[in-house]
């Protein structure tokens, strides 16, 4: 978090100043700002400092203070969609498939993005157009609308795809 500066912290020469309920005082220069807001007993806070003139409010410093770190707690809090995996297997039955099918499905409807990960042991290493035959199965047994974010390709110790919710 960037530093905050407040009343002869204040370099610029004139600021747009608005009061304690968020009213524009107008621009004003910064030494006239500062004592308005101790006449009033408050600190005069630079909020931003991008705008031309720079936007300064007369408000408590504690609490402007504290009001910005739990905005910028709630910011880092706010939930990222999350990427799941469903891992499959080419010699899985159809009942198993149906099951981890669903489950996919779910994580689709929650806005998450997934993972699809054939793995393949032993001999089934040989066989890799029977393996992406299967995967391709079931891809398109997928009833939610989704977008191929990355293709079906080789990768570790098998097949792997990511989808995502349209």
């Amino acid at each position: 978090m960037s530093r905050i500066r407040k009343n002869n912290e204040i370099r610029e020469s004139e600021v747009r100043v608005l009061d304690e309920t968020g009213e524009n005082l107008g621009i004003l220069s910064t030494n006239e700002a500062i004592k308005k807001a101790q006449e009033k007993g408050l600190d005069l806070v630079l909020v931003t400092e991008n705008a031309k003139p720079p936007i300064a409010k007369i408000t408590d410093f504690d609490k402007f203070r504290y009001q910005r770190e739990k905005e910028l707690k709630k910011q880092r809090q706010q939930k990222t969609a999350d990427q799941k995996r469903v891992q499959i297997s080419p010699r899985e039955g159809a009942h198993d498939l149906g099951f981890k099918l669903k489950r996919l499905e779910g994580f689709l409807q929650d806005g998450n993005k997934v993972e699809i990960q054939m793995t393949l042991r032993g001999r089934e290493k040989g066989m890799k157009d029977f393996a992406k035959e299967k995967f391709t199965e079931f891809i398109d047994r997928i009833e939610t609308p989704y977008k191929l974010t990355r293709e079906i390709k080789p990768g570790g110790r098998g097949l792997t795809a990511l989808i995502e919710p349209k």
